[in-house]
């Protein structure tokens, strides 16, 4: 009795135990001293050159051949579903370059709130890098961006057509010439930052001339243009 309850903790409860352990004396494990191989499942401790098999050890053998398949064939099933949803709602893009696009602003962490538009564009395809990303001319607003994106990302640009909209037309633009007054007065102090080795602070300052883009100014120049204007 006790010999046989051994038997079943080790096939089914702690297989484990006869393949990790090693006896001090011996250095071999359990399972090669009593049956000469370490087995990987318990179905592997069923010696198949018995006359006789234990009907638990049949039954538990036979219950986890029919999980295996039930399990291979579920999982074969899953890829088909997800292949036959892909296929029919996957079109490979065919993107040449010189081609106008527009590009998705899901990752234009920049653009925020109610001003930000689902895609920016059109932009001229540079150059094609596989199937799955192409490479953009940006614009000098988006210079800093990195250029190459997923054609997930990317939709083709459509122009206007004349022949279907015949009254839509551009209104031109009006820009009135934007005249510099030759003197930088400073209007707003946007930040100010303190340098290393106690070299002083700087400023970022913005100029009543819209011709002039805004700058850092260490703290003596910014006084001396605060003082002059």
């Amino acid at each position: 009795m006790i010999q046989t309850f051994e038997d079943m903790v080790r096939r089914f409860c702690a297989t484990g135990i006869g393949i990790q352990n090693i006896h001090s004396s011996t250095d071999q494990t359990p399972a090669i001293i009593e049956k000469g191989w370490n087995p990987k499942l318990p179905q592997d401790s069923l010696r198949k050159d018995l006359v006789e098999i234990n009907p638990t050890a049949g039954s538990f053998k036979g219950m986890l051949e029919k999980a295996i398949k039930h399990a291979i064939r579920c999982m074969e099933d899953s890829f088909a579903c997800a292949k036959d949803k892909w296929d029919k709602s996957h079109t490979t893009p065919d993107f040449k370059v010189e081609d106008l696009v527009l590009v998705s602003t899901t990752n234009f962490n920049k653009i925020k709130g109610y001003k930000k538009i689902k895609f920016e564009g059109h932009f001229v395809i540079k150059a094609l890098h596989g199937e799955n990303a192409i490479e953009v001319e940006l614009s000098k607003e988006l210079r800093n961006m990195h250029p190459k994106f997923p054609v997930s990302m990317v939709k083709p640009y459509k122009s206007s057509d004349a022949e279907k909209f015949p009254l839509r037309k551009k209104v031109p633009q009006n820009i009135p010439p934007i005249e510099s007054s030759g003197t930088k007065k400073i209007t707003k102090v946007l930040k100010e930052r303190k340098l290393r080795a106690n070299k002083g602070r700087e400023y970022l300052v913005r100029y009543s001339d819209p011709t002039c883009e805004d700058e850092w100014l260490a703290e003596r120049k910014y006084l001396k243009l605060l003082n002059f204007s």
